[in-house]
C-alpha cells in the first residue's frame, strides 16, 4: 500500500514536472532573439552575450513557478537584465569598446536586391551607417542603452520597460530622451569627424 501511494506521489510529481516544462517551453523559449540581443547590447559581445542568456534562462526555469504574469517575455527580459548588471559587478566590465560586426547581406538577402543595392559602394556606405550607429550606441552609458534597446529594437512599451528595469516610467522617458539626444551627438560628432562615408 504505502509502494502504490509513492508511485503515486512519483507520477504527480512527474506530470507537475511535464506541465511545467510545456509551459516554459510556451512562454519562455519563444523570447530568446529578444533575450540575446538585449544581452548583446549589454555586454557588447557575442561570447558573452550567450553566457547571459544561458544563465538567465537557467535562472528563469529554476525560479518559473514564480511567475504568474501575462507576459513571458517582459519577465525574462528583467532575468537577462538582472543576470547581466550579477555578471557586470563580478567582472567589473573593462571599458574597452568592442565591436560587434554582423554581416548586412546573406545570401538570401542578395537575390531580392536591385541593381544599385548590389552595388559595392552602396553595401559599403550601409555597413559604415551601420557602424557608425552601432558605435554610438555601444558608447551611450548602460542606463541609457538598455531602454534604447529595449524601446527602438525590441519595440516594448514604456509600461514593459519600467517593469523590466524596475524604475519609475517617468525614469524611463526621461533615460530615453536623454539617450536619444546623446545618441543624436554621437553619431554627429561621428559624421563630421569622419566616421561616415565621404564622396571623393
Amino acid at each position: 500500500m504505502i509502494k502504490l501511494v509513492l508511485t503515486d506521489e512519483i507520477w504527480k510529481l512527474a506530470m507537475n514536472e511535464s506541465n511545467r516544462k510545456q509551459r516554459f517551453q510556451t512562454t519562455v523559449m519563444p523570447h530568446i532573439n529578444s533575450a540575446f540581443n538585449l544581452a548583446r547590447w549589454l555586454t557588447r559581445g557575442n561570447q558573452e552575450a550567450e553566457d547571459i542568456v544561458q544563465e538567465a534562462y537557467l535562472r528563469a526555469y529554476k525560479f518559473f513557478d514564480s511567475f504568474h504574469g501575462e507576459d513571458g517575455r517582459v519577465w525574462l527580459l528583467g532575468i537577462v537584465r538582472n543576470t547581466f548588471y550579477t555578471w557586470h559587478h563580478q567582472n567589473k566590465l573593462q571599458t574597452q569598446f568592442v565591436e560587434f560586426d554582423e554581416e548586412l547581406h546573406g545570401s538570401e538577402a542578395n537575390e531580392n536586391l536591385r541593381d544599385d543595392e548590389y552595388n559595392p559602394e552602396n553595401i559599403l556606405i550601409q555597413k559604415d551607417n551601420q557602424r557608425i550607429i552601432q558605435n554610438a550606441l555601444n558608447q551611450l552609458p548602460i542606463e541609457f542603452r538598455e531602454v534604447m534597446v529595449m524601446r527602438e529594437l525590441e519595440e516594448l512599451s514604456y509600461k514593459q520597460i519600467a517593469e523590466i528595469t524596475q524604475v519609475p516610467m517617468g525614469t524611463v522617458m526621461s533615460r530615453l530622451g536623454r539617450g536619444r539626444k546623446q545618441l543624436a551627438t554621437l553619431l554627429h560628432s561621428g559624421i563630421n569627424n569622419g566616421g561616415g562615408h565621404n564622396e571623393p
